[in-house]
This record gives structure tokens, C-alpha cells and sequence, in this order.
């Protein structure tokens, strides 16, 4: 189910409209839902081209909304390296134990391996950890005294009040009737 049918969803709590096809039973063996006969169509087309749900229709799932927000990109982006470097890191510190029980010489440059992969990974979630607290501070998710949001919304709010006082300044120039004179007086 795509996005754009995903908004198009019933109020009703259930799927999607049901798409053309089979019976809802069985739709790769011919077999018709209970209760129908299996010469009888198992939708009814309208005029506008869709298809109504049987009697005894049951939805395979519905759609809730999300409990959380997307997060936003640039924090997303940090958290997906983060998962990915600790990632490699556990490998490389399972393989350096492996190693060292099996007594191969790999298993010095794993553990050295290891060792740089934690710095790495740790740097990777502060990474996460800064990214999210600098987006919250340019855009206006935290409220506090040092939130250059706040000062970036009042400089918006100036400039548009400037804005709208040069408008009514020229629209009383022009309706004083000096429209393409250089001097007023």
C-alpha cells in the first residue's frame, strides 16, 4: 500500500478500498469466500470504478497513526552512521575474540581494530547526539532563553513589519497622486 492510498484510507478504520480480484478466500484456487455461491461475483463495480467490499469483509490490518515524529533528516542520517559503525566495531571485537581463543595472529590487529572502531563508534553517538541538539536549537523545538530560533522568529517578524509599513507607504503616496513624481511636497 502506497502513500497516496494510505491517505485515501476509510474513516471506518479499515484497509485501503478492496482492489480488483478473486475472492478474498482464495484468490490462486478459484475456491469462493464462505457463505457465497462460486458462480456469484464477489464485488459489485460502481460507476465511478470501485469496487465494494463483500458482505463479511474483514480488513487484514488498519492503520494507526504513528505513536512518534519522523526524525529529522540530519539526525536521522547521524543515527544511521552510528548503527552502522557499532555495527562493524562488535564484528571486529567478536572476530578479535575468536581469534585470541584460537590462538591465530589475527588476533592483535582485531583487538587493534577493535580498540579504534569503539573510539570511532563513540564519537559516531555523540555525533547523533549533537546533531539533534543543534537541529532543536536552529529550529525552534526547544524554548529556552538561548534558543537563536526565538532570535531568528523576531528578526522574521521585523523584517515583515517593515515590509508591510514600505507597502502603506506607497500605496499613500500613490493615492495622494504623486505616482512617478521624484519629490513630494
Amino acid at each position: 500500500m502506497g502513500t497516496a492510498e494510505r491517505h485515501k484510507a476509510p474513516e471506518d478504520g479499515g484497509a485501503a478500498e478492496w482492489a480488483a480480484g478473486p475472492t478474498p478466500e482464495a484468490p490462486d484456487r478459484d475456491i469462493a469466500a464462505s457463505g457465497q455461491d462460486a458462480s456469484a461475483p464477489a464485488r459489485v463495480e460502481q460507476p465511478d470504478g470501485r469496487a465494494e467490499r463483500p458482505p463479511g469483509y474483514r480488513p487484514l490490518w488498519t492503520e494507526e497513526p504513528a505513536r512518534r515524529r519522523r526524525l529529522p533528516d540530519p539526525v536521522r542520517t547521524a543515527a544511521v552512521r552510528a548503527v552502522l559503525v557499532v555495527a562493524v566495531t562488535l564484528i571486529l571485537a567478536m572476530v578479535a575474540f575468536l581469534c585470541t581463543l584460537a590462538g591465530s595472529w589475527l588476533a592483535f590487529p582485531m583487538v587493534i581494530g577493535s580498540v579504534a572502531g569503539t573510539v570511532v563508534a563513540t564519537w559516531g553517538v555523540l555525533d547523533v547526539w549533537v546533531t539533534r541538539q543543534v537541529w532543536n536549537q536552529r529550529h525552534g523545538v526547544v524554548s529556552a532563553p538561548s534558543s537563536t530560533a526565538r532570535a531568528m522568529r523576531r528578526e522574521r517578524r521585523r523584517a515583515r513589519r517593515q515590509g508591510r509599513a514600505a507597502e502603506r507607504a506607497q500605496e499613500r503616496i500613490g493615492r495622494r497622486g504623486g505616482a512617478g513624481q521624484l519629490s513630494h511636497s
